[in-house]
């Protein structure tokens, strides 16, 4: 939890204001979508479409959360109609909710993207160990650095954070590669492969805009750049994501339904 500073403008605000209760929007309404979908996939797919829920329930407390302490932050108000003026109302604002969410939510969503993809036990049961901690431990090497206004402290935070990242990515991008090309039809595979590239395209946003207080923007400018970002990058990593994942799931109970709907 850090101090904002002071001297926002209205449309700095309102930026953020706007994409954190679009967060809220996206993450509720993806969560009632993916648990009505629950009946209509296998049970096979039932289990990484309750976690694709958990997480964008998850989001969406904590999205509440950041919101309301946004919200709290400041008084926004106009005299005899003129221009909103934005102060700080004293109050902190508590961007720590973002980290506790990532690190409850990250390795939730590398779980289920596997868990959806159907993998032998054993290559599931790995898979999900290992990149559930790297991505747990990324996240939690990136906290230190957020908190701090030094610089040279946030870009060493960075760096390290950036090792179980590149280990994530690298295995997504590549490592799972074979066991794409596997599904059980072009659909799913290509759906599978969508969701691989949308988690590795989406998760490399967050070092860029970690870096935006570390690159010479400061103030109101940086702190609005930084929660528009992140916000976006949430939506497409936990909201398109599970979209994805609730797509690969319908799609490969469709092709295990017809399959045994087949004469002998």
């Amino acid at each position: 939890m850090a101090p904002l500073p002071d001297g926002f403008s209205y449309a700095e605000w309102n930026a953020t204001y706007n994409a954190l209760s679009f967060g809220i929007a996206a993450m509720g309404s993806a969560t009632i979508f993916f648990w009505l979908q629950l009946p209509n996939v296998t049970k096979n797919y039932r289990t990484a479409l309750t976690i694709t829920g958990i997480v964008t329930l998850i989001a969406t407390y904590h999205y509440i959360r950041i919101f309301n302490s946004w919200s709290e932050a400041f008084t926004v108000s106009s005299k005899d109609g003129g221009d909103y003026t934005v102060q700080l109302t004293g109050a902190p604002f508590n961007d720590g909710y973002r980290y506790v969410d990532w690190l409850l939510t990250v390795p939730l969503l590398l779980i289920e993207l596997i868990l959806v993809m159907k993998l032998p036990q054993a290559e599931t049961v790995s898979l999900s160990w290992k990149l559930g901690l790297a991505s747990a431990l990324m996240v939690a090497l990136g906290y230190p650095g957020e908190i701090q206004e030094d610089l040279s402290v946030r870009w060493f935070w960075w760096c390290l954070s950036m090792i179980p990242f590149c280990y994530v990515v690298f295995t997504l991008a590549v490592g799972l590669a074979e066991a794409t090309s596997k599904q059980p039809s072009p659909a799913a595979a290509s759906l599978a492969s969508a969701a691989r590239y949308l988690t590795v395209l989406s998760w490399c946003t967050y070092p860029f805009v970690y870096m935006v207080k570390s690159v010479g923007l400061a103030g109101p400018a940086a702190t609005m750049y930084e929660q528009v970002g992140y916000s976006l990058a949430d939506v497409l990593a936990k909201a398109v994501f599970g979209v994805l994942i609730w797509a690969i799931a319908a799609e490969k109970s469709a092709v295990e339904e017809s399959g045994k709907l087949l004469p002998n």
